[in-house]
């Protein structure tokens, strides 16, 4: 099963669709940073500015605005319905088709954004980006697991994820730039959001189609001059009786949205929906997108927020290393495992030194404000090795082929679901539940490292089309279901 040589090809094909990852952490990390911005605000949130700038302000409360919030969210909600669209087109026209579309998308949000002079251009042009995020989350992860071979699986995966990670570090690095040029800083880093999607969008020429993705589209003979290619061996006969055997029987399947209810969907379904909300849960997002204002918070200035953004953008693809790194060795249940309490840990003393430290108004002391930073990165850290890469792995191997893009795409809209609903909350549970909501976060953990013990299987060294054989009808709880 596993002769297959690493080739340039293979490698460039692995690295030009990672690009789409990063196109979507840049936008995360540029988000925050540009609604932070006051020449933004007092354009598009002249209300938020003006209680941004009033002497005594409520520390957790001063961002708190419904528009402003929407602002971020109504991004995730476009990529939401997207997402759909696009498992359509990735199953009807193919894994790199729907790639080059994601490009385009993004590119048109990139230069509609730049360009806004109301909010309406503002709003239309977070759609586009949604769109293309929607495409892109939808395709590349599962693009980039049917091509891996099987021992390199997870690591090629988590490739979208360190790219991610990635892009929320460089935008943080042009928000700490553009805030300094006047009054258009923002433009720039909203129009420099195109840069990735111009190689994503030169990448989908250059990758092929996943040999999965053209034998199931009948394309039987390119299928497998594919596989030779990205195998870089031409022994293949072995591994592509099975990709088209599973095609066969994905054939059989009409209705693969219907289908997802049938048992051997059932678990992995289950499975990528809570692992997506769960992501969400473990309060990262608030932590990334907001880590500028939660600096801010704690009473470092502006441009030290941004620096400690940086720290943790760096903290974040440093322990995403880890991730490739061990994936295939101890495998992704001790990952998440670990991580939990990590997570749990961090979050905790975080909570407790806001809680008794930081009052509505006034800042923290700066021994104390340094240790928050220190847990703010050991609680990236642990999940920039786990729940942030497994969550888009573990759903993009464990389904089977008839329906994978349609259970791919619960995922990816469950994900962005749970993204805007804490990006459209988190502000005002910050203004109301203040330090607390690091308790709340904490409690999700607990939930989390539960389900992982009773109801997530080991995956790592599956083959992707023999899940429902080896690991679903093995498990304690799910083998009721068959």
């Amino acid at each position: 099963m596993n002769n297959s040589k690493i080739t340039i090809y293979v490698v460039s094909c692995w690295i030009f669709a990672a690009f789409g990852g990063l196109m979507f952490g840049y936008d995360i990390g540029i988000s925050g940073g540009v609604s932070g911005m006051d020449d933004f605000l007092i354009k598009f949130f002249p209300k938020v500015y003006e209680r941004k700038k009033t002497a005594k302000e409520n520390n957790y409360c001063k961002y708190d605005d419904q528009l402003l919030q929407l602002f971020t969210s109504s991004l995730y909600l476009s990529a939401l319905v997207a997402s759909f669209f696009a498992s359509k087109a990735a199953t009807k026209l193919g894994r790199k088709p729907t790639i080059f579309m994601a490009s385009v998308f993004f590119i048109g949000g990139a230069v509609l954004s730049a360009a806004a002079n109301n909010k309406l251009m503002l709003i239309f042009g977070r759609i586009l980006f949604g769109i293309g995020v929607g495409f892109g989350n939808e395709t590349v992860p599962l693009f980039l697991t049917e091509v891996a071979p099987i021992q390199h699986r997870g690591a090629v995966n988590i490739l979208f994820q360190l790219f991610v990670t990635i892009g929320i570090f460089i935008a943080n690095l042009v928000n700490y730039a553009t805030s300094m040029i006047h009054p258009n800083g923002w433009r720039v880093s909203l129009g420099f959001a195109a840069a990735p999607a111009i190689v994503l969008l030169i990448g989908s020429f250059v990758i092929t189609d996943t040999p999965t993705s053209l034998a199931e589209r009948g394309k039987v003979e390119q299928g497998k001059a594919a596989l030779k290619k990205i195998r870089g061996v031409s022994d293949v006969e072995a591994e592509y009786k099975e990709i088209v055997a599973a095609c066969e029987q994905a054939k059989q399947v009409k209705h693969p949205f219907r289908n997802l209810a049938k048992a051997a969907s059932i678990p992995p379904l289950v499975i990528a929906i809570l692992l997506q909300i769960f992501q969400q849960f473990t309060g990262i997002n608030a932590i990334m997108f907001y880590a500028p204002v939660l600096f801010q918070t704690m009473g470092f200035k502006s441009d030290g927020s941004l620096l400690s953004a940086v720290i943790t953008g760096l903290v974040n693809v440093g322990s995403t290393f880890v991730s490739i790194y061990l994936v295939d060795k101890v495998g992704r249940r001790k990952l998440l495992l670990q991580a939990c309490c990590q997570m749990l840990i961090s979050q905790m003393a975080i909570g407790v030194i806001l809680v008794t430290h930081l009052e509505k108004t006034g800042t923290l002391d700066k021994k104390l404000a340094a240790v928050v930073v220190l847990l703010v990165c050991t609680y990236v850290m642990s999940f920039a090795w786990s729940w942030g890469p497994l969550g888009w792995l573990i759903p993009s191997e464990t389904f089977p082929l008839e329906t994978r893009t349609a259970g791919y795409a619960f995922a990816v809209s469950t994900n962005m679901l749970f993204t805007s609903l804490i990006a459209q909350a988190f502000l005002t549970m910050l203004c109301t539940m203040q330090a607390y909501i690091f308790f709340f976060f904490s409690g999700w953990i607990v939930v989390m490292g539960l389900f992982v013990i009773f109801f997530l299987p080991e995956t790592k060294g599956v083959p992707i089309d023999s899940m429902v054989e080896r690991v679903w009808m093995q498990h304690p709880v799910w083998k009721k279901l068959f």
